[in-house]
């Protein structure tokens, strides 16, 4: 299968201007997905919406939307809406969150977090596809309900995948594994591999991997470390994100995570250096079984603006494009 190059849009949206550079440059030099995280300011699918009625001709996805946050009903209209309106497929990534956002929701994190999820999948697809959901336990229970006919593209259904168990339930259920943070040689060894064989069991093809990879260009007067810890500091205090680390042989401490930005930048899971030099340390995730890369420069955004983001990016994909790849 192709591998293809894509781009995030790195910070919650506060304006759909914003993030129109951003789309641009997504539609001239790489694969033409945008992909937003969760934003609680301006919400993700109206953005890809307001994008498209812009005259914008992308295709989107989520990387992820967090599933506490939405009603499997809810999350279907979104994803499905997307689709329609930009006459794309789109990419419907979903995730758990963090277990402290699950109790300020539910007022408990979840029991099992892979069941919860695989029930999210199975709503979410019945509904997307026009039939019946039947799933009648848990917090979104929807026994019964289903959406009228709409003529629109597919939604594709993704996981975010951290961990081994996450990666068997892509394998068995998901039309993509969505990655975050994650070095090129914990996907090689643990995750591809748990896709791969839990998609056999299934006797299914396996679904494409796209992993988002923090970059930062070295420039003068640029402090990387800094420029990590802007990207990843929330990550590097959360334990689900710092198990995964620590797994991948990056010893982050959830205590420590200014340090633990400088240890993102040893273990190259923040890619630096001269654009060439990113560029090939991303064509490592390729030959780690990654189908899209997903190249986010938020550290740079939220530490220098988005001109300096925008910047490292176009210089960053222009390398790829050398490269042979879009």
């Amino acid at each position: 299968m192709q591998k293809t190059i894509s781009i995030i849009y790195p910070v919650m949206p506060t304006d759909v201007g914003t993030v129109a550079p951003f789309a641009r440059l997504a539609e001239t030099t790489s694969s033409r997905r945008l992909w937003l995280g969760q934003s609680l300011m301006v919400e993700t699918h109206h953005v890809f919406a307001a994008l498209t009625g812009m005259g914008f001709d992308l295709r989107y996805g989520t990387a992820v939307a967090i599933m506490p946050l939405r009603h499997p009903l809810t999350a279907a209209i979104n994803a499905r809406s997307v689709a329609a309106l930009s006459g794309q497929p789109f990419v419907a990534g979903i995730g758990p969150g963090a277990a402290a956002l699950q109790t300020r929701m539910f007022g408990a994190p979840y029991q099992a977090p892979v069941t919860q999820t695989r029930r999210y999948v199975s709503m979410m697809r019945s509904l997307t596809e026009g039939k019946l959901a039947t799933e009648a336990e848990g917090p979104w229970a929807t026994d019964g309900l289903e959406l009228p006919e709409l003529d629109a593209p597919s939604v594709e259904i993704g996981l975010g995948v951290l961990r081994e168990p996450m990666a068997r339930l892509a394998g068995r259920i998901a039309d993509w594994a969505i990655t975050w943070l994650t070095p090129a040689n914990y996907i090689r060894e643990r995750l591809a591999p748990a896709i791969q064989e839990a998609a056999r069991q299934e006797g299914r093809p396996a679904p494409r991997t796209a992993s988002v990879v923090h970059c930062a260009v070295t420039r003068p007067h640029r402090d990387l470390g800094q420029t990590a810890f802007h990207a990843a500091r929330n990550h590097l205090a959360a334990p689900h994100y710092t198990n995964m680390l620590n797994q991948a042989g990056v010893p982050v401490d959830p205590d420590q995570p200014r340090r633990g930005a400088d240890l993102l930048i040893k273990h190259g899971v923040v890619a630096t250096g001269t654009p060439d030099e990113i560029a090939a340390r991303l064509a490592s995730y390729y030959d780690a079984g990654v189908d899209e890369v997903v190249v986010s420069t938020g550290g740079v955004h939220i530490g220098e603006g988005p001109g300096a983001a925008l910047r490292d990016l176009s210089d960053i994909l222009t390398a790829l494009n050398e490269r042979g790849i879009r």
